[in-house]
């Protein structure tokens, strides 16, 4: 079998996935990642989306919306219970899964189920009459190759100096109401600026595909069927509310909305009227945008005026099996091993809860992740994505650039990545789908093989490592 090993420089970060090295830049989603367009400040009027038919274009109201109200800040969202957004989502089945019925078997009970929910006649006919299954949407639903990159990549090309600049522009732009969701909710300003940013761009990368057709296609499909059948259900709900049409719903493949990228659940459950002008408008609104992420970032746990994450310098004898996501030690025993903040001086020695997180092992960056540090996973489970929108946000704030790594780094190509999967797979390791994407699963795998081994357990999947369990087979 060829190696395909790539080293980041101290020099120098470079591209480490094959197809990937002379990319656009990237638009980054809560379930998924597509190209998007390059970065540029929006304009400072506000972004259009396609108008809501009116009345004489035969859009008639429906029962159900005839008195239609949307909830505002506190006001009482009775379809938020309906649609809890607690929890993870369930796990996605294999890649190569194979559909038990045909499309129109599945779409004809699909709309029985509506109907029992309570969805009006009107509405089913609206979204679903003539849709058909889009091969291409189930088609990046099985690449999103994106995640398979090393966080050093992923980060180089996503938490950008240009989304710096733009992310401190959108916090001056829209101080009054950012000032008003810190006190109301103690979001920081950066924090909803850093998911602002890589969701969408600020707006200028939410997506032009029909979210229904998306929808309708992932809810049929059998990788994350469970899952997107809840989201097809939601967002019949909001047509059924009056808060889109299906041909106003336009988003990602994925089926998000606006330009913080919600899931009609998340729509659903904590999309608010932050402005009062009686409408929710997640597209072009500003006021609404903040006010709905701060509120959805509270349900997911935020805690006032805490930090999320933090860089951090190590020294060179740290215990590594120490550093774990689900491994939590006060600060000030970190400090007590040596850990130190950017500039050299100490770490606060007090009993705040961190974790040492080592995303390119013991010789790249380092991160002490603190409680709020949950909600970034919940947002996103993919620990790249989290740690890079944790660290923009920090970036934003003012924080210096990212740490080059002390020496060169071996990272696996995605064919390694998979066989080393195989071969902890092999000895009894749960490692999830063999798909050379190296999730927690797979760190945790590689962390009890390397205590096994002898080796410091920073969980960081090298080609030592792989050498080993090709010796041991």
């Amino acid at each position: 079998m060829r190696r395909h090993r790539v080293f980041v420089s101290a020099f120098g970060l470079f591209s480490l996935v094959a197809g990937c090295l002379a990319l656009s830049p990237l638009q980054v989603h809560a379930q998924g990642i597509e190209f998007g367009p390059k970065e540029t400040v929006p304009e400072q009027g506000k972004l259009k989306r396609p108008a809501a038919k009116s009345l004489d274009q035969g859009a008639t109201p429906s029962p159900s919306t005839a008195k239609r109200q949307v909830p505002g800040p506190g006001t009482p969202n009775p379809l938020a219970a309906k649609y809890a957004t607690s929890g993870l989502p369930p796990k996605p089945n294999p890649a190569n899964c194979k559909n038990a019925v045909p499309f129109e078997t599945w779409l004809a009970e699909f709309r029985k189920e509506a109907a029992a929910n309570g969805v009006s006649q009107r509405t089913i006919s609206l979204a679903l009459n003539g849709r058909t299954l889009d091969q291409g949407v189930i088609a990046r639903d099985r690449k999103q190759g994106f995640f398979a990159q090393s966080f050093t990549d992923f980060s180089a090309k996503l938490a950008t100096n240009n989304r710096v600049t733009n992310g401190r522009a959108q916090i001056k732009r829209n101080a009054d109401a950012f000032a008003r969701a810190g006190k109301e909710y103690g979001v920081p300003p950066s924090v909803i600026t850093g998911f602002w940013a890589l969701e969408s761009d600020f707006g200028a990368g939410m997506g032009k595909l029909p979210i229904m057709n998306s929808l309708t296609t992932l809810a049929y499909d059998c990788r994350r069927g469970e899952m997107f059948r809840k989201e097809l259900m939601a967002a019949l709900d909001i047509i059924d509310r009056g808060d889109m049409t299906p041909d106003t719903m336009i988003g990602s493949w994925a089926g998000e909305i606006g330009q913080t990228q919600f899931l009609p659940t998340r729509y659903l459950a904590h999309a608010i009227d932050y402005d009062g002008d009686g409408e929710i408008d997640l597209f072009s609104n500003g006021t609404d945008i903040i006010g709905s992420t701060a509120n959805y970032m509270t349900h997911l746990g935020w805690r006032r005026d805490e930090p999320w994450l933090e860089e951090v310098i190590v020294t060179n004898d740290l215990p590594w099996d120490k550093a774990d996501l689900a491994i939590k030690l006060p600060r000030s025993q970190w400090s007590a091993w040596g850990v130190t903040k950017l500039d050299g001086s100490p770490l606060p020695k007090d009993d705040a809860p961190a974790s040492l997180l080592l995303p390119m092992g013991r010789y790249g960056p380092a991160f002490l992740a603190y409680e709020n540090f949950n909600v970034y996973l919940q947002w996103n489970q993919s620990l790249s994505y989290a740690i890079t929108a944790a660290w923009l946000a920090t970036r934003i704030d003012g924080a210096p650039t990212m740490q080059k790594p002390k020496r060169q780094i071996a990272v696996l190509g995605q064919d390694e990545a998979k066989e080393l999967q195989r071969q902890l797979k092999k000895r009894g390791f749960d490692v999830g789908e063999i798909d050379g994407k190296i999730g927690a699963s797979t760190r945790s795998a590689v962390k009890a093989m390397q205590v096994k081994l002898g080796l410091p357990a920073d969980s960081y999947p090298t080609p030592e490592l792989l050498d080993a369990l090709r010796g041991e087979s």
